[in-house]
Protein backbone atom coordinates (compact mmCIF):
# COMPACT_ATOMS: atom_id res chain seq x y z
CA UNK A 1 0.00 0.00 0.00
CA UNK A 2 1.32 3.47 -0.42
CA UNK A 3 0.90 6.42 1.52
CA UNK A 4 2.00 10.18 1.17
CA UNK A 5 5.34 11.10 1.77
CA UNK A 6 5.73 11.63 5.69
CA UNK A 7 7.54 15.26 4.73
CA UNK A 8 3.80 16.11 3.25
CA UNK A 9 2.15 15.54 6.33
CA UNK A 10 2.58 18.60 7.86
CA UNK A 11 0.79 20.49 4.54
CA UNK A 12 -2.03 17.64 4.43
CA UNK A 13 -3.31 18.15 7.85
CA UNK A 14 -3.38 21.69 7.54
CA UNK A 15 -5.19 21.40 4.14
CA UNK A 16 -7.78 19.22 6.35
CA UNK A 17 -8.17 22.39 9.06
CA UNK A 18 -8.84 24.56 6.39
CA UNK A 19 -10.97 22.33 4.94
CA UNK A 20 -13.29 21.99 7.87
CA UNK A 21 -13.93 25.70 8.31
CA UNK A 22 -15.74 25.88 4.83
CA UNK A 23 -18.76 24.47 3.85
CA UNK A 24 -18.67 20.63 3.37
CA UNK A 25 -18.79 19.98 -0.30
CA UNK A 26 -21.52 18.06 -2.15
CA UNK A 27 -20.21 14.39 -1.67
CA UNK A 28 -21.88 10.78 -2.11
CA UNK A 29 -21.43 6.77 -2.64
CA UNK A 30 -21.55 5.18 -5.78
CA UNK A 31 -22.73 2.29 -5.00
CA UNK A 32 -23.12 0.66 -8.58
CA UNK A 33 -21.52 1.14 -12.38
CA UNK A 34 -23.22 4.24 -14.24
CA UNK A 35 -26.13 6.30 -12.33
CA UNK A 36 -28.93 4.44 -10.78
CA UNK A 37 -31.24 2.80 -13.36
CA UNK A 38 -30.33 5.06 -16.32
CA UNK A 39 -26.22 3.73 -16.30
CA UNK A 40 -24.97 7.37 -17.47
CA UNK A 41 -21.65 7.37 -16.63
CA UNK A 42 -21.83 11.06 -14.98
CA UNK A 43 -21.04 11.79 -11.41
CA UNK A 44 -21.89 15.28 -9.74
CA UNK A 45 -18.78 15.23 -7.37
CA UNK A 46 -16.87 18.40 -7.32
CA UNK A 47 -13.19 19.37 -6.07
CA UNK A 48 -11.25 16.37 -8.06
CA UNK A 49 -7.91 16.27 -9.74
CA UNK A 50 -6.86 17.14 -13.53
CA UNK A 51 -3.69 15.39 -12.62
CA UNK A 52 -1.92 13.05 -10.32
CA UNK A 53 1.96 11.20 -9.84
CA UNK A 54 1.87 7.67 -8.47
CA UNK A 55 5.62 8.03 -8.45
CA UNK A 56 5.76 10.79 -5.98
CA UNK A 57 2.51 10.41 -4.25
CA UNK A 58 1.05 13.76 -5.79
CA UNK A 59 -3.03 13.41 -5.55
CA UNK A 60 -2.62 10.15 -4.51
CA UNK A 61 -4.66 9.13 -1.62
CA UNK A 62 -3.50 5.65 -1.45
CA UNK A 63 -3.12 2.76 -3.81
CA UNK A 64 -3.21 -1.05 -3.23
CA UNK A 65 -2.39 -3.80 -5.35
CA UNK A 66 -5.15 -6.19 -7.20
CA UNK A 67 -4.62 -9.26 -8.69
CA UNK A 68 -2.88 -9.31 -11.95
CA UNK A 69 -6.40 -9.30 -13.73
CA UNK A 70 -9.20 -6.38 -13.52
CA UNK A 71 -12.11 -6.03 -15.33
CA UNK A 72 -14.42 -4.79 -12.67
CA UNK A 73 -15.50 -1.48 -12.25
CA UNK A 74 -15.27 -0.35 -8.64
CA UNK A 75 -18.50 0.68 -6.71
CA UNK A 76 -18.26 2.70 -3.43
CA UNK A 77 -20.71 2.71 -0.54
CA UNK A 78 -20.95 2.03 3.14
CA UNK A 79 -17.56 3.05 3.51
CA UNK A 80 -16.14 0.70 1.63
CA UNK A 81 -14.74 0.06 -1.93
CA UNK A 82 -15.81 -3.44 -3.51
CA UNK A 83 -14.10 -4.61 -6.64
CA UNK A 84 -13.48 -7.80 -8.64
CA UNK A 85 -9.98 -9.40 -9.48
CA UNK A 86 -8.08 -12.64 -9.30
CA UNK A 87 -6.29 -14.69 -6.98
CA UNK A 88 -2.46 -14.14 -8.01
CA UNK A 89 -1.36 -12.02 -5.62
CA UNK A 90 -3.17 -13.83 -2.74
CA UNK A 91 -4.27 -12.21 0.47
CA UNK A 92 -5.07 -15.22 2.41
CA UNK A 93 -2.66 -17.78 2.19
CA UNK A 94 -5.71 -20.36 2.48
CA UNK A 95 -6.46 -19.06 -0.78
CA UNK A 96 -3.69 -20.78 -3.51
CA UNK A 97 -4.37 -20.93 -7.38
CA UNK A 98 -6.79 -19.74 -10.06
CA UNK A 99 -9.70 -18.09 -8.16
CA UNK A 100 -12.17 -15.34 -8.91
CA UNK A 101 -11.98 -12.44 -5.87
CA UNK A 102 -14.51 -9.62 -4.79
CA UNK A 103 -12.48 -6.92 -2.17
CA UNK A 104 -14.19 -5.79 0.25
CA UNK A 105 -11.60 -2.83 1.18
CA UNK A 106 -11.80 0.56 3.91
CA UNK A 107 -12.42 3.72 2.19
CA UNK A 108 -10.15 5.56 4.55
CA UNK A 109 -7.03 3.42 3.41
CA UNK A 110 -7.60 0.68 1.29
CA UNK A 111 -6.74 -1.97 3.78
CA UNK A 112 -9.09 -5.28 3.30
CA UNK A 113 -11.67 -6.13 5.37
CA UNK A 114 -12.87 -9.16 3.78
CA UNK A 115 -12.64 -10.98 0.32
CA UNK A 116 -15.19 -13.10 -1.85
CA UNK A 117 -12.66 -16.51 -3.29
CA UNK A 118 -14.43 -18.39 -5.75
CA UNK A 119 -12.90 -21.75 -7.23
CA UNK A 120 -12.62 -21.75 -11.40
CA UNK A 121 -14.84 -23.42 -13.67
CA UNK A 122 -11.50 -25.19 -14.67
CA UNK A 123 -12.90 -28.15 -16.52
CA UNK A 124 -13.40 -25.93 -20.04
CA UNK A 125 -11.34 -22.49 -20.53
CA UNK A 126 -14.12 -20.69 -22.41
CA UNK A 127 -16.91 -21.21 -19.39
CA UNK A 128 -13.98 -19.12 -17.23
CA UNK A 129 -11.41 -17.73 -18.64
CA UNK A 130 -7.83 -18.67 -16.78
CA UNK A 131 -7.25 -15.65 -14.40
CA UNK A 132 -9.87 -13.54 -15.58
CA UNK A 133 -11.28 -12.95 -12.01
CA UNK A 134 -14.51 -11.85 -10.76
CA UNK A 135 -15.28 -9.51 -13.76
CA UNK A 136 -19.01 -8.27 -13.04
CA UNK A 137 -19.26 -4.78 -10.80
CA UNK A 138 -20.80 -5.65 -7.54
CA UNK A 139 -24.22 -3.03 -6.72
CA UNK A 140 -24.51 -2.17 -3.07
CA UNK A 141 -27.62 -1.28 -1.81
CA UNK A 142 -27.74 -0.74 2.77
CA UNK A 143 -25.59 -3.59 3.97
CA UNK A 144 -26.41 -6.08 0.97
CA UNK A 145 -23.60 -6.57 -1.83
CA UNK A 146 -25.58 -8.06 -5.15
CA UNK A 147 -22.35 -9.70 -7.40
CA UNK A 148 -22.20 -12.48 -10.24
CA UNK A 149 -19.34 -14.70 -9.63
CA UNK A 150 -17.15 -15.94 -12.36
CA UNK A 151 -19.26 -19.34 -11.79
CA UNK A 152 -22.04 -17.13 -13.03
CA UNK A 153 -23.58 -17.48 -9.84
CA UNK A 154 -25.69 -14.51 -8.55
CA UNK A 155 -24.43 -13.97 -4.63
CA UNK A 156 -26.42 -11.72 -2.05
CA UNK A 157 -22.97 -10.94 0.57
CA UNK A 158 -23.41 -8.84 3.72
CA UNK A 159 -21.24 -6.04 3.54
CA UNK A 160 -20.21 -6.44 6.40
CA UNK A 161 -18.88 -9.90 6.00
CA UNK A 162 -18.19 -12.18 8.85
CA UNK A 163 -17.36 -9.76 11.65
CA UNK A 164 -20.92 -9.99 12.46
CA UNK A 165 -21.11 -13.55 12.15
CA UNK A 166 -22.02 -16.05 9.85
CA UNK A 167 -25.95 -15.31 8.20
CA UNK A 168 -27.67 -17.66 6.80
CA UNK A 169 -29.87 -18.67 5.21
CA UNK A 170 -26.28 -19.90 3.17
CA UNK A 171 -24.29 -21.37 5.71
CA UNK A 172 -22.17 -23.52 3.23
CA UNK A 173 -19.11 -20.83 2.47
CA UNK A 174 -16.27 -23.13 3.54
CA UNK A 175 -17.42 -25.75 0.65
CA UNK A 176 -18.34 -22.69 -2.04
CA UNK A 177 -14.80 -21.12 -1.37
CA UNK A 178 -12.81 -24.72 -1.54
CA UNK A 179 -12.41 -26.80 -4.90
CA UNK A 180 -14.75 -29.33 -4.95
CA UNK A 181 -11.39 -31.74 -4.75
CA UNK A 182 -10.67 -30.69 -1.68
CA UNK A 183 -12.31 -30.82 1.64
CA UNK A 184 -13.97 -27.66 2.71
CA UNK A 185 -11.64 -24.79 4.47
CA UNK A 186 -12.79 -23.47 7.28
CA UNK A 187 -14.02 -19.50 6.94
CA UNK A 188 -12.15 -16.83 8.81
CA UNK A 189 -12.54 -13.65 9.28
CA UNK A 190 -11.69 -12.03 6.03
CA UNK A 191 -14.28 -14.32 3.77
CA UNK A 192 -17.07 -12.81 2.41
CA UNK A 193 -20.68 -13.95 3.94
CA UNK A 194 -22.98 -15.51 1.64
CA UNK A 195 -26.77 -14.87 2.46
CA UNK A 196 -28.13 -16.39 -0.27
CA UNK A 197 -27.08 -17.93 -3.59
CA UNK A 198 -28.62 -18.56 -7.02
CA UNK A 199 -26.74 -20.78 -9.85
CA UNK A 200 -27.49 -19.67 -13.46
CA UNK A 201 -25.87 -22.70 -14.68
CA UNK A 202 -28.44 -24.91 -12.61
CA UNK A 203 -31.71 -22.40 -12.36
CA UNK A 204 -31.76 -20.90 -15.74
CA UNK A 205 -29.63 -23.55 -18.00
CA UNK A 206 -27.12 -20.83 -19.03
CA UNK A 207 -23.62 -21.45 -20.59
CA UNK A 208 -21.79 -18.53 -19.85
CA UNK A 209 -18.97 -17.95 -22.49
CA UNK A 210 -15.48 -16.46 -21.88
CA UNK A 211 -16.09 -14.90 -18.06
CA UNK A 212 -19.56 -14.04 -16.72
CA UNK A 213 -19.82 -10.25 -16.88
CA UNK A 214 -22.85 -8.66 -15.19
CA UNK A 215 -23.76 -5.51 -13.42
CA UNK A 216 -26.82 -6.01 -11.67
CA UNK A 217 -29.44 -3.54 -11.70
CA UNK A 218 -32.04 -2.91 -8.34
CA UNK A 219 -35.21 -1.44 -8.62
CA UNK A 220 -37.14 -2.14 -5.52
CA UNK A 221 -37.29 -5.68 -4.52
CA UNK A 222 -36.40 -6.97 -7.45
CA UNK A 223 -32.67 -7.56 -9.68
CA UNK A 224 -32.10 -7.81 -13.40
CA UNK A 225 -29.51 -9.51 -14.03
CA UNK A 226 -27.74 -10.18 -17.57
CA UNK A 227 -27.09 -14.31 -17.69
CA UNK A 228 -23.77 -13.78 -19.91
CA UNK A 229 -25.23 -16.92 -21.82
CA UNK A 230 -23.14 -17.30 -25.04
CA UNK A 231 -21.42 -19.97 -27.73
CA UNK A 232 -19.96 -23.04 -27.55
CA UNK A 233 -16.04 -23.57 -27.19
CA UNK A 234 -15.71 -24.06 -30.74
CA UNK A 235 -17.53 -20.76 -31.45
CA UNK A 236 -19.74 -22.75 -33.92
CA UNK A 237 -23.50 -22.20 -32.59
CA UNK A 238 -25.07 -21.82 -28.76
CA UNK A 239 -25.18 -24.38 -26.98
CA UNK A 240 -28.21 -23.52 -24.75
CA UNK A 241 -30.34 -21.47 -27.14
CA UNK A 242 -33.53 -21.57 -25.11
CA UNK A 243 -31.83 -19.99 -22.06
CA UNK A 244 -32.79 -16.58 -20.91
CA UNK A 245 -30.64 -13.50 -21.63
CA UNK A 246 -32.11 -11.79 -18.82
CA UNK A 247 -33.55 -12.59 -15.50
CA UNK A 248 -35.36 -10.66 -12.71
CA UNK A 249 -34.57 -12.38 -9.63
CA UNK A 250 -36.52 -11.80 -5.73
CA UNK A 251 -33.75 -9.53 -3.91
CA UNK A 252 -34.67 -11.27 -0.44
CA UNK A 253 -34.39 -14.42 -1.49
CA UNK A 254 -32.17 -15.41 -4.21
CA UNK A 255 -35.62 -16.91 -6.12
CA UNK A 256 -36.12 -16.40 -10.39
CA UNK A 257 -39.03 -14.40 -10.75
CA UNK A 258 -39.46 -13.80 -14.54
CA UNK A 259 -37.44 -14.59 -17.75
CA UNK A 260 -37.23 -12.76 -20.69
CA UNK A 261 -38.93 -15.39 -23.61
CA UNK A 262 -37.96 -14.04 -26.82
CA UNK A 263 -35.89 -16.26 -28.03
CA UNK A 264 -32.30 -13.88 -28.00
CA UNK A 265 -29.99 -16.88 -26.78
CA UNK A 266 -30.68 -18.30 -29.83
CA UNK A 267 -29.76 -15.34 -32.28
CA UNK A 268 -26.13 -14.46 -29.92
CA UNK A 269 -23.34 -13.79 -32.01
CA UNK A 270 -20.85 -14.52 -29.39
CA UNK A 271 -21.94 -13.87 -26.25
CA UNK A 272 -24.14 -11.53 -23.69
CA UNK A 273 -22.19 -8.79 -22.49
CA UNK A 274 -24.29 -6.12 -21.69
CA UNK A 275 -26.12 -5.06 -18.63
CA UNK A 276 -30.05 -3.47 -18.42
CA UNK A 277 -31.22 0.17 -17.91
CA UNK A 278 -34.63 1.69 -16.96
CA UNK A 279 -36.32 4.43 -17.43
CA UNK A 280 -40.06 5.90 -17.58
CA UNK A 281 -41.25 6.51 -20.74
CA UNK A 282 -45.37 8.21 -20.88
CA UNK A 283 -45.82 6.98 -17.50
CA UNK A 284 -44.58 3.65 -17.91
CA UNK A 285 -41.47 2.02 -16.26
CA UNK A 286 -39.56 0.48 -19.45
CA UNK A 287 -36.57 -2.01 -18.96
CA UNK A 288 -33.47 -1.75 -21.46
CA UNK A 289 -31.64 -4.56 -22.34
CA UNK A 290 -29.21 -4.94 -25.32
CA UNK A 291 -28.92 -8.61 -26.21
CA UNK A 292 -26.29 -10.40 -27.76
CA UNK A 293 -28.22 -10.68 -30.75
CA UNK A 294 -27.62 -7.03 -31.70
CA UNK A 295 -31.41 -5.75 -31.07
CA UNK A 296 -32.14 -3.77 -27.98
CA UNK A 297 -35.30 -4.74 -26.31
CA UNK A 298 -37.81 -2.74 -23.53
CA UNK A 299 -39.73 -4.85 -20.92
CA UNK A 300 -42.32 -3.91 -18.99
CA UNK A 301 -40.84 -3.17 -15.73
CA UNK A 302 -41.66 -6.69 -13.24
CA UNK A 303 -44.73 -6.83 -11.63
CA UNK A 304 -45.95 -10.03 -10.20
CA UNK A 305 -49.38 -9.32 -12.00
CA UNK A 306 -47.75 -8.19 -15.20
CA UNK A 307 -46.08 -11.50 -16.73
CA UNK A 308 -47.30 -13.41 -19.55
CA UNK A 309 -49.36 -16.52 -18.45
CA UNK A 310 -48.19 -19.95 -18.89
CA UNK A 311 -50.02 -20.36 -22.30
CA UNK A 312 -48.66 -17.15 -23.83
CA UNK A 313 -45.07 -17.96 -23.29
CA UNK A 314 -42.12 -19.16 -26.05
CA UNK A 315 -41.30 -22.09 -24.29
CA UNK A 316 -40.30 -23.83 -27.03
CA UNK A 317 -38.39 -21.77 -29.86
CA UNK A 318 -36.75 -24.80 -31.92
CA UNK A 319 -39.84 -26.30 -32.10
CA UNK A 320 -38.09 -29.69 -31.18
CA UNK A 321 -41.29 -32.21 -30.45
CA UNK A 322 -38.59 -34.01 -28.22
CA UNK A 323 -37.24 -31.19 -26.38
CA UNK A 324 -36.55 -31.99 -22.48
CA UNK A 325 -37.85 -29.77 -20.10
CA UNK A 326 -35.90 -26.95 -18.72
CA UNK A 327 -35.50 -26.30 -15.28
CA UNK A 328 -36.97 -22.75 -15.67
CA UNK A 329 -40.17 -24.11 -17.62
CA UNK A 330 -42.20 -22.52 -14.37
CA UNK A 331 -41.07 -18.53 -14.68
CA UNK A 332 -43.10 -16.11 -16.13
CA UNK A 333 -42.36 -14.11 -18.95
CA UNK A 334 -41.58 -9.90 -18.83
CA UNK A 335 -43.52 -8.67 -21.45
CA UNK A 336 -42.00 -6.97 -24.41
CA UNK A 337 -42.66 -3.46 -25.56
CA UNK A 338 -40.42 -3.19 -28.40
CA UNK A 339 -37.90 -4.32 -30.54
CA UNK A 340 -34.89 -1.99 -32.10
CA UNK A 341 -32.31 -3.18 -34.56
CA UNK A 342 -29.34 -1.78 -34.41
CA UNK A 343 -28.12 -3.41 -37.87
CA UNK A 344 -30.68 -4.21 -39.54
CA UNK A 345 -29.14 -5.15 -42.74
CA UNK A 346 -26.61 -7.24 -40.69
CA UNK A 347 -27.08 -11.11 -41.95
CA UNK A 348 -30.09 -13.15 -39.34
CA UNK A 349 -29.40 -16.71 -40.66
CA UNK A 350 -26.67 -19.17 -40.31
CA UNK A 351 -24.96 -16.14 -38.17
CA UNK A 352 -22.46 -18.66 -36.72
CA UNK A 353 -21.08 -19.09 -40.40
CA UNK A 354 -19.96 -15.14 -40.40
CA UNK A 355 -17.83 -15.59 -36.96
CA UNK A 356 -13.85 -14.28 -38.41
CA UNK A 357 -14.98 -12.43 -40.80
CA UNK A 358 -13.94 -8.90 -40.71
CA UNK A 359 -16.25 -7.31 -43.84
CA UNK A 360 -20.03 -8.79 -43.02
CA UNK A 361 -21.08 -10.21 -39.66
CA UNK A 362 -23.80 -9.58 -37.37
CA UNK A 363 -23.32 -7.16 -34.48
CA UNK A 364 -23.23 -8.08 -30.38
CA UNK A 365 -23.50 -4.77 -27.82
CA UNK A 366 -20.96 -5.04 -25.12
CA UNK A 367 -21.66 -1.68 -23.41
CA UNK A 368 -24.93 -0.59 -21.62
CA UNK A 369 -27.81 1.42 -23.17
CA UNK A 370 -27.87 4.80 -21.31
CA UNK A 371 -31.72 5.93 -21.03
CA UNK A 372 -31.06 10.08 -20.59
CA UNK A 373 -34.14 12.20 -21.06
CA UNK A 374 -36.57 10.04 -22.84
CA UNK A 375 -33.79 8.41 -25.39
CA UNK A 376 -31.22 5.61 -25.49
CA UNK A 377 -27.68 6.21 -26.32
CA UNK A 378 -25.94 2.67 -27.50
CA UNK A 379 -22.99 1.74 -28.79
CA UNK A 380 -23.39 -0.41 -31.36
CA UNK A 381 -21.30 -2.97 -34.30
CA UNK A 382 -19.35 -5.96 -35.18
CA UNK A 383 -17.33 -7.94 -32.65
CA UNK A 384 -13.91 -7.49 -31.14
CA UNK A 385 -12.74 -10.74 -32.05
CA UNK A 386 -14.65 -11.97 -34.79
CA UNK A 387 -16.66 -10.05 -36.80
CA UNK A 388 -17.08 -7.30 -38.70
CA UNK A 389 -15.25 -3.87 -37.40
CA UNK A 390 -17.95 -1.67 -38.43
CA UNK A 391 -19.94 0.46 -35.62
CA UNK A 392 -21.87 3.11 -34.01
CA UNK A 393 -23.45 5.25 -31.45
CA UNK A 394 -26.82 5.44 -31.72
CA UNK A 395 -29.88 7.70 -30.05
CA UNK A 396 -33.07 5.66 -30.27
CA UNK A 397 -36.17 6.77 -29.37
CA UNK A 398 -38.39 4.98 -26.57
CA UNK A 399 -41.90 5.48 -27.26
CA UNK A 400 -44.10 3.24 -29.43
CA UNK A 401 -44.57 -0.53 -29.33
CA UNK A 402 -43.54 -3.52 -31.44
CA UNK A 403 -41.08 -3.91 -33.90
CA UNK A 404 -39.93 -0.16 -33.86
CA UNK A 405 -36.35 -0.18 -36.29
CA UNK A 406 -37.68 1.45 -38.62
CA UNK A 407 -39.35 4.40 -36.69
CA UNK A 408 -37.47 4.69 -33.80
CA UNK A 409 -33.59 5.44 -35.20
CA UNK A 410 -33.37 9.47 -34.33
CA UNK A 411 -29.38 9.22 -35.58
CA UNK A 412 -26.81 7.27 -36.02
CA UNK A 413 -22.65 7.97 -35.46
CA UNK A 414 -20.64 6.16 -37.41
CA UNK A 415 -17.11 4.47 -36.53
CA UNK A 416 -14.91 2.45 -38.25
CA UNK A 417 -13.94 0.04 -35.77
CA UNK A 418 -15.39 -1.91 -32.63
CA UNK A 419 -16.79 -0.69 -29.31
CA UNK A 420 -16.95 -1.16 -25.99
CA UNK A 421 -17.80 1.90 -24.42
CA UNK A 422 -21.23 2.87 -22.63
CA UNK A 423 -21.47 6.77 -23.52
CA UNK A 424 -21.82 9.49 -20.94
CA UNK A 425 -23.98 11.80 -21.63
CA UNK A 426 -23.55 15.12 -19.86
CA UNK A 427 -24.94 18.97 -21.28
CA UNK A 428 -26.01 17.87 -24.72
CA UNK A 429 -23.19 16.03 -25.48
CA UNK A 430 -22.26 12.12 -25.75
CA UNK A 431 -18.96 10.74 -24.83
CA UNK A 432 -17.20 7.74 -25.44
CA UNK A 433 -14.19 5.52 -26.65
CA UNK A 434 -13.46 3.19 -29.41
CA UNK A 435 -10.56 0.27 -30.10
CA UNK A 436 -9.27 2.44 -32.56
CA UNK A 437 -7.72 4.58 -29.24
CA UNK A 438 -10.16 7.74 -29.70
CA UNK A 439 -12.66 9.53 -27.50
CA UNK A 440 -15.32 11.11 -29.32
CA UNK A 441 -17.87 13.75 -28.09
CA UNK A 442 -20.61 13.99 -30.51
CA UNK A 443 -23.68 16.36 -30.05
CA UNK A 444 -26.78 14.24 -29.03
CA UNK A 445 -28.84 17.06 -31.18
CA UNK A 446 -27.20 16.66 -34.45
CA UNK A 447 -25.20 13.22 -33.94
CA UNK A 448 -22.61 15.41 -35.74
CA UNK A 449 -18.97 15.09 -33.78
CA UNK A 450 -18.11 18.06 -32.04
CA UNK A 451 -14.30 16.76 -31.41
CA UNK A 452 -12.35 13.58 -31.43
CA UNK A 453 -8.88 12.75 -29.59
CA UNK A 454 -6.55 10.59 -30.56
CA UNK A 455 -5.98 8.28 -27.33
CA UNK A 456 -3.22 6.57 -28.98
CA UNK A 457 -4.01 3.32 -27.72
CA UNK A 458 -7.04 1.06 -27.63
CA UNK A 459 -10.05 1.70 -25.16
CA UNK A 460 -11.94 -0.68 -23.78
CA UNK A 461 -13.37 1.31 -20.44
CA UNK A 462 -16.20 3.99 -20.71
CA UNK A 463 -15.43 7.53 -19.62
CA UNK A 464 -16.92 8.94 -16.68
CA UNK A 465 -18.13 12.86 -16.77
CA UNK A 466 -17.52 14.79 -13.24
CA UNK A 467 -16.46 17.87 -12.33
CA UNK A 468 -16.08 19.84 -15.72
CA UNK A 469 -13.68 16.89 -16.85
CA UNK A 470 -13.73 13.66 -18.96
CA UNK A 471 -11.88 10.79 -17.31
CA UNK A 472 -10.90 7.42 -19.60
CA UNK A 473 -7.97 5.25 -19.90
CA UNK A 474 -6.57 2.90 -22.30
CA UNK A 475 -5.60 -0.61 -22.76
CA UNK A 476 -2.24 -0.22 -22.67
CA UNK A 477 -1.90 1.92 -19.36
CA UNK A 478 -2.60 5.61 -20.26
CA UNK A 479 -4.91 7.56 -17.99
CA UNK A 480 -6.40 10.43 -19.92
CA UNK A 481 -8.17 14.16 -18.21
CA UNK A 482 -9.89 15.84 -20.84
CA UNK A 483 -11.59 18.97 -20.34
CA UNK A 484 -15.49 18.70 -20.73
CA UNK A 485 -17.41 20.57 -23.32
CA UNK A 486 -17.10 22.25 -27.00
CA UNK A 487 -13.51 22.85 -27.13
CA UNK A 488 -10.80 20.07 -27.15
CA UNK A 489 -8.79 20.15 -24.44
CA UNK A 490 -5.97 18.24 -23.07
CA UNK A 491 -5.82 18.41 -18.87
CA UNK A 492 -2.97 15.22 -17.93
CA UNK A 493 -2.08 12.01 -19.21
CA UNK A 494 -0.56 9.97 -16.94
CA UNK A 495 1.26 6.63 -17.51
CA UNK A 496 0.06 3.83 -14.69
CA UNK A 497 1.45 0.91 -14.19
CA UNK A 498 -1.04 -1.34 -15.87
CA UNK A 499 -3.27 -1.71 -18.44
CA UNK A 500 -6.97 0.39 -17.85
CA UNK A 501 -10.18 -1.99 -18.67
CA UNK A 502 -12.54 -0.36 -15.89
CA UNK A 503 -14.77 2.77 -15.70
CA UNK A 504 -12.57 5.46 -13.27
CA UNK A 505 -15.57 6.42 -10.05
CA UNK A 506 -16.30 9.39 -8.42
CA UNK A 507 -17.21 9.39 -5.08
CA UNK A 508 -17.30 11.16 -1.25
CA UNK A 509 -14.29 13.75 -2.93
CA UNK A 510 -12.37 10.36 -4.07
CA UNK A 511 -11.51 9.48 -7.63
CA UNK A 512 -11.24 5.42 -7.97
CA UNK A 513 -8.96 4.34 -10.97
CA UNK A 514 -8.33 0.60 -11.49
CA UNK A 515 -6.05 -0.61 -13.62
CA UNK A 516 -4.81 -4.71 -13.91
CA UNK A 517 -3.11 -4.84 -10.80
CA UNK A 518 -3.49 -1.74 -8.44
CA UNK A 519 -6.24 0.77 -6.98
CA UNK A 520 -6.09 3.96 -7.03
CA UNK A 521 -7.79 6.42 -4.53
CA UNK A 522 -7.24 9.83 -6.57
CA UNK A 523 -7.52 12.84 -4.02
CA UNK A 524 -7.57 16.79 -4.30
CA UNK A 525 -4.35 18.21 -2.55
CA UNK A 526 -3.85 21.65 -1.77
CA UNK A 527 -0.18 21.83 -2.79
CA UNK A 528 1.09 23.12 -6.03
CA UNK A 529 3.58 21.02 -6.69
CA UNK A 530 5.20 18.38 -4.66
CA UNK A 531 8.19 18.77 -2.47
CA UNK A 532 11.26 18.11 -5.11
CA UNK A 533 9.40 18.17 -8.36
CA UNK A 534 8.99 21.43 -10.55
CA UNK A 535 5.54 21.33 -12.32
CA UNK A 536 7.03 20.26 -15.77
CA UNK A 537 8.35 17.40 -13.91
CA UNK A 538 5.02 16.22 -12.16
CA UNK A 539 3.83 14.37 -14.65
CA UNK A 540 4.82 11.43 -17.02
CA UNK A 541 3.35 11.75 -20.59
CA UNK A 542 3.08 9.41 -23.32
Amino acid sequence: MRYLPVHALPIVLAALGLALLASPPVAADQPQWGQRHTRNMVSDETGLPDTFDPETGYNVRWSVPLGTACYSTPVISGGRVLIGTNNSRPRDPKHQGDRGVLMCLDESDGSLIWQLVVPKLDWDRYLDWPQAGICSPATVEGDRVYVVTNRAEVVCLDLHGMHNGNKGPFMDEGRHMTPADHPPMQPGPTDADILWLLDLRAEAGVRPHDSSHSSILVDGPYLYVNTSNGLTSKHDGVERPEAPSLVVIDKATGKMLAREREGISSRIFHSTWSSPALGEVDGRRLVFFAGGDGVIYAFDAYQPDNVLPADQQMLNPSGDANRTPLVDDWVPALRKVWRFDCDPTAPKENIHQYIRNRQISPSNIKSMPVFHDGRLYVTVGGDIWWGKRQAWLQCIATTGSGDVTESNLIWAYEIDRHCCSTPAIHDGLAYFGDCAGRVHCVDIRTGQAVWVHDAQHEIWASPLVADGKVYIGTRRGTFWVLAAGREPKVLSSIRLDDGIYSTAVAANGTLYIATMSTLYAIQQQDQAVPVGKTSDERIRTD
